[in-house]
């Protein structure tokens, strides 16, 4: 039995992310405070393993020391309508780089356009989850380099294998960034992520927790970039305290998404100011206003007794 009772809310978001409407997350308390287990609901309970053994590490034990109390925050965009972009934005009060999930060029070229409008001196991160192939990824690659030039800092995840990343990296002056090339191979040779990569994307809860993430990092010895996976400033607290310990970061970090949601488990949310964030201890005392129905209650936590008794990580 998982030992510690789960408290489940349900967010809406305010935009399409990875077709959300609502983010759900659950919460416990430890003796060294709040903590979050939030994997996707559609993830195994094998993968879910990962987040859950982040979530209970942030929960019994202390973060390590940091090196800098504050850390620059880069705004996130979902793949929107360039109606939304200005909104959206708002929330991200000082961010000036902008990463942007993106489809292709054609279509998505608008938003980048959109941006510097708002932003007039945005630097941009483009992310592709994965989604091309290699021949797709070099011609989107080139326009992007073509049109925007210096103002786009990487590409991040543009195709899944290894191969082809390597080729696209030959074929572009833009760096490359990978993060499910990380998150989903952690058991294999991370020492070869520097072969196509120049950026690693790490993430507090995927990557099982702070101390398993900074072995990671240190593994792949390449300047990082610490971003979220829609957490809630539960979250998004241990996600800082790891970045706030990484000494070779790349910028800003990804963890400014509290942003994205309608609204948090906490009254004092960890959102971007001038472009930063200074990490303090969570409490959610707005758990009442977001409870998930009981239905959902029991879900989660059936879920963190299956994996917790199943031994999985």
């Amino acid at each position: 039995m998982f030992p510690f009772k789960l408290q489940v809310v349900s967010i809406p978001v305010k935009a399409n992310f990875r077709g959300i409407r609502n983010r759900e997350i659950a919460l416990f308390e430890g003796p060294a405070g709040w903590s979050e287990f939030s994997s996707f609901t559609e993830y195994s309970n094998k993968e879910s393993s990962t987040w859950l053994k982040a979530a209970i590490e942030s929960a019994t034990k202390e973060p390590p020391t940091p090196i800098r109390n504050e850390v620059q925050i880069n705004a996130t965009l979902p793949n929107v309508k360039v109606s939304e972009v200005k909104e959206l934005l708002a929330g991200f009060e000082g961010c000036s780089t902008i990463k942007i999930k993106i489809n292709d060029f054609e279509t998505d070229q608008a938003l980048l356009i959109e941006c510097l409008k708002e932003v007039p001196k945005a630097k941009f991160r483009l992310d592709v989850n994965g989604g091309w192939a290699l021949e797709e990824a070099i011609a989107n690659v080139q326009s992007y380099e073509t049109a925007f030039g210096s103002l786009i800092e990487y590409i991040e995840q543009p195709c899944t294998d290894f191969a082809d990343l390597n080729s696209l990296r030959n074929n572009t002056g833009i760096k490359i960034a990978v993060d499910e090339s990380i998150r989903k191979y952690l058991a294999g040779d991370l020492t070869r992520i520097k072969e196509v990569a120049d950026i690693a994307i790490i993430k507090w809860a995927p990557t099982g927790g702070i101390s398993a993430a900074l072995e990671v990092i240190e593994k792949i010895d390449l300047p990082v970039v610490i971003s979220s996976a829609l957490d809630s400033s539960v979250g998004i607290s241990h996600g800082l305290s790891l970045a706030a310990a990484v000494p070779n970061l790349y910028g800003a970090c990804g963890l400014g998404t509290v942003s994205l949601l309608v609204g948090d488990v906490t009254s004092n949310s960890l959102l971007p100011t001038n472009g930063i964030i200074k990490n303090h201890k969570v409490t959610p005392d707005r758990i009442e206003e977001f409870k998930a129905e009981s239905g959902r209650q029991k879900w989660w936590q059936d879920r963190a007794n299956a994996i917790y008794e199943g031994g999985l990580f």
